[in-house]
């Protein structure tokens, strides 16, 4: 009998095991999913700072969104990059442009300012790689009908940093994540 309920507990773990692989695998590769009953939300993210302070000189190649159950996300591209990137996330009263100091309106409840230590232009060369405008839209992101993104801005590439101004519903719980060369902003629904 102890045999029995050692191995049927041993069932129950390897499956559990595999439920959080796939929803892991699921969560970086940027599918999108539909919010079910059975879904269970994590909000321990919390929605202080939170740094990283690598650095490396690969350019920016794109930036990109996407939907999920529980959280909203964007994606920063930087091709190339060898082992961490760098990154100083938090939320901001008002949304200032680096270098100039402009103030850049951003929509929605609260802004979240992003800065990833790739600049948007080739180091060596000064020819662009994102075409970020100051004070536009992000390019090619349409973030209409999700549920916590409300607006994006771009700010600046300055001193070797690109400055993303992302507005949120409300000042919810967020995550930075690394998958391979892309830097991963995970905003939740709720708290």
């Amino acid at each position: 009998m102890r045999r029995v309920t050692t191995a049927a507990a041993a069932l129950v773990l390897a499956g559990a095991g595999l439920a959080g692989t796939a929803g892991t695998a699921g969560a970086t590769t940027g599918q999108t999913g539909k919010a079910t009953a059975a879904t269970a939300c994590s909000t321990a993210w919390g929605s202080g700072e939170k740094t990283a302070r690598d650095s490396g000189s690969q350019p920016l190649k794109n930036i990109t969104t996407g939907r999920h159950a529980c959280y909203d996300r964007m994606v920063f591209d930087v091709s190339g990059a060898k082992g961490k990137l760098g990154y100083h996330i938090g939320y901001v009263k008002a949304f200032h442009q680096d270098g100039s100091g402009d103030r850049i309106p951003v929509g929605g409840g609260a802004i979240l300012q992003i800065y990833v230590n790739a600049p948007s232009y080739s180091p060596a060369t000064g020819k662009p790689t994102y075409a970020g405008r100051a004070g536009q839209p992000l390019p090619g992101v349409n973030i209409s009908g999700y549920k916590t993104f409300k607006d994006t801005r771009f700010g600046a590439s300055f001193e070797g940093q690109t400055q993303v101004g992302l507005g949120v519903r409300a000042k919810l719980p967020f995550r930075v994540l690394q998958s391979g060369d892309r830097l991963v902003v995970d905003v939740a629904h709720t708290w």
